[in-house]
């Protein structure tokens, strides 16, 4: 069968499924499976398909049409300009989450080299998963050492793959760990994180193939969106030097409750998307504790 006719049935498929964008999505998997760009489709329409290209673009459309996100499919997505391999252990990096990279890179200065303390810049990236966040700090900060935490052991070997593809292996300590469990006190300049902060309440909001294939604990956080927020926050307080910087990925809707919970903290700010969605939330821990301001 012809390129072309292959891509229009695929196209019909989707949209009878009533799959987002289908043309997108057919011509993206056609892509992958092809090993081409976009410009190869359109001048090749009369490339003839082999049985074997056939059957593997049948079943990716057949797992599209089913709600399987193109991610899954092919196992990779763009971030930061970088490729990283996805797994359904593993939440897909979203383009929302580079508002996080930039503001951590507005506040750190001499690519890493140099915290407030005079020392190398140490950050740690909480719930990494793909270790998109790291990777991409790793890659702009060569000077700054990067750690990075999940409990989940599955998606800590996808983050150590992908270090791995992008030779940053050296530069990553990764830590099988429930949130910043283990480090050291007083030690890290900046915790950086996109923890789960979708409420259960707002379930039926989330997209149907986020919540049916989608790893849950990497959406959901609880009832409000903001109980794994509660438990980083006094866990960063704790890492954290003094004048450190805590910077989270949120949602709008959660935006107002981050600001409560970061009462006590200094320079707290909420920044927005591009769509003017809160998106980040940051703030720097006090160079004292109230506790020990007291005595």
């Amino acid at each position: 069968m012809l390129l072309k006719g292959v891509l229009n049935s695929a196209v019909d498929h989707l949209t009878v499924a009533r799959v987002g964008s289908p043309r997108m999505n057919a011509e993206m998997l056609l892509m992958f499976m092809l090993d081409c760009d976009r410009a190869y489709l359109y001048a090749h329409p009369e490339r003839e398909l082999t049985a074997a290209e056939q059957i593997r673009y049948s079943e990716a459309i057949a797992q599209r049409a089913r709600g399987i996100p193109a991610q899954y499919i092919t196992g990779h997505q763009e971030f930061w300009g970088m490729d990283f391999i996805v797994s359904p252990d593993v939440l897909i990096p979203r383009p929302e989450t580079e508002h996080v990279i930039e503001t951590v890179l507005s506040k750190a200065a001499d690519g890493g080299r140099v915290s407030s303390t005079g020392t190398a810049t140490r950050i740690v990236d909480v719930g990494t998963g793909s270790g998109c966040i790291a990777l991409a700090l790793a890659k702009e900060l060569p000077h700054a050492e990067i750690h990075a935490t999940d409990i989940s052991a599955a998606a800590l070997e996808i983050a150590r793959a992908n270090a791995a593809r992008h030779q940053l292996n050296t530069r990553i300590h990764f830590h099988h760990a429930d949130l910043l469990a283990g480090l050291a006190s007083n030690s890290f300049d900046y915790v950086v994180s996109n923890p789960p902060y979708v409420g259960e309440s707002e379930e039926d909001q989330v997209q149907l193939e986020v919540r049916k294939f989608e790893p849950r604990n990497a959406v959901f956080a609880g009832p409000t969106g903001l109980e794994v927020i509660d438990r980083i926050i006094p866990h960063s307080q704790a890492v954290l030097k003094p004048n450190g910087w805590l910077i989270m990925e949120i949602s709008g809707t959660i935006a107002a409750g981050v600001e409560r919970l970061l009462d006590g903290w200094n320079e707290v700010e909420i920044t927005k998307d591009l769509q003017g969605i809160e998106r980040v939330a940051s703030a720097r821990r006090p160079a004292r504790d109230r506790d020990s301001a007291k005595h």
